[in-house]
């Protein structure tokens, strides 16, 4: 099997093992030796003569193949036939449900490959799609996506995460009927929307039941609002720890945190840092509907505490979410861009170094990530910055992206 070496990358203090040496307060330059279309080695660089079968970065800034950790592919690319909206989250869902009826399979299909090619081009490997479930049985959109998800799996993991008003759960009887179908399919999470509009204690509890009694993984929609009264991240930590859940729960928006008493939200987050949940705050989308009005400037963001969760251990991931549809009409599934929104928004500081993780840490959807990131084993796709510095990453988001194959040596997409 064919070994090629990766020379003088710069990665991310945060991707690197703890011990790794240091020069000028940053981390030394990598060597990473490739083989079978995956990581095999990480050391430290050692400067010399350029080898046959090597790769020479000179120092640019890497990634891993980047995360899209929370999108909607059947809704992406939609904003342009649904005329004039309203401001707000529930004015958007009311305006997609309108636009359900132009939903063809043919339709959902060009929209989702669209937005599997815009992702794969900015170095996405594994993405997270929450797909609309307004009903008991799974609806046209699933079946497509699973399709899709095969077709695509030698490019990106695309998981789906059945999107189901949390009414639909009302009845622990429902709730069972809806896991039952995800139980078996590969890369397929349970999910719902938690919200003041269609809070239930019980229904809730049938969610969290229905996950744990089919060995499912949760993606919840969590208190998409800034109401200081919406409790559903508590009550999914509470019962997290009740019921010594083994799986990962990712709690999304989460924006209610900006807007409770501060010394009640640190608090809280003391309670989901012992927790087995992963934060996902999604800043194009936040900022766009929380406190939104046609009259007025917003004077509150909507953003969750990505600081305070960060500072806790707790892991934050950011994402795309909507793309071009009725809850933003911008976006393009890139997470970098994403992660530049965020910067700006929140006020993140040593983006490169601390930050990076956000877009590209996948274990952090899985049952048991580890405390930092081994790239050994991996698969051997790296996002090249090759014009960009840690300081002001990501100023510019041009990149390359270098891609390995289980049977062909390392090339450029």
């Amino acid at each position: 099997m064919a070994t090629q070496l990766i020379r003088a990358v710069r990665l991310p203090r945060c991707l690197l093992p703890e011990a790794w040496p240091e020069a000028d307060a940053s981390p030394l330059l990598a060597d990473l030796e490739v083989s079978g279309g995956r990581f095999r080695a990480v050391r430290p660089h050692v400067p010399g003569p350029t080898e046959t079968d090597s790769i020479d970065l000179a120092g640019a800034l890497a990634l891993l193949g980047l995360l899209e950790a929370h999108a909607h592919l059947d809704k992406a690319f939609t904003r342009q036939r649904l005329g004039k909206l309203e401001p707000g989250l529930l004015a958007a869902i009311a305006a997609m449900q309108r636009d359900r009826a132009h939903w063809t399979d043919d339709d959902l299909r060009a929209r989702a490959e669209r937005a599997l090619r815009m992702a794969w081009h900015a170095g996405v490997t594994h993405l997270r799609t929450h797909v609309d479930w307004w009903s008991l049985a799974a609806p046209r959109s699933w079946h497509i996506l699973t399709e899709l998800a095969y077709e695509w799996r030698h490019r990106v993991r695309l998981q789906r995460v059945a999107l189901v008003p949390l009414p639909f759960f009302a009845s622990a009887a429902d709730a069972a009927t809806i896991a039952a179908q995800l139980k078996d399919e590969p890369y397929a999470v349970l999910g719902g929307f938690v919200h003041t509009s269609n809070y239930s204690h019980a229904a809730l509890d049938n969610l969290l039941h229905a996950a744990l009694s089919a060995s499912l993984d949760l993606d919840l929609h969590v208190d998409e609002e800034l109401d200081p009264q919406a409790h559903g991240l508590e009550h999914v930590a509470a019962w997290a720890m009740q019921h010594r859940y083994i799986g990962r729960i990712v709690c999304g928006h989460v924006c209610t945190l900006a807007s409770r008493d501060e010394a009640e939200a640190l608090a809280l987050l003391d309670r989901v840092s012992r927790a087995p949940i992963t934060l996902v705050t999604l800043p194009a989308t936040n900022l766009l509907l929380q406190d939104a009005s046609l009259a007025r400037t917003p004077r509150q963001r909507g953003l969750t505490l990505v600081k305070e969760a960060h500072a806790r251990g707790i892991p934050v991931l950011i994402g795309s979410d909507n793309v071009q549809d009725a809850f933003c009409p911008l976006g393009n599934f890139d997470p970098v861009e994403a992660l530049r929104l965020a910067v700006m928004a929140a006020q993140l500081d040593d983006t490169f170094d601390t930050w990076a993780a956000a877009i590209c840490r996948d274990d952090w959807l899985a049952p048991k990530p580890a405390a930092r990131r081994s790239l050994v084993g991996l698969p051997a796709t790296l996002t090249v910055f090759p014009d960009a510095d840690p300081h002001t990453w990501p100023a510019s988001t041009a990149r390359r992206v270098l891609r390995g194959g289980a049977h062909s040596l390392l090339t450029w997409s």
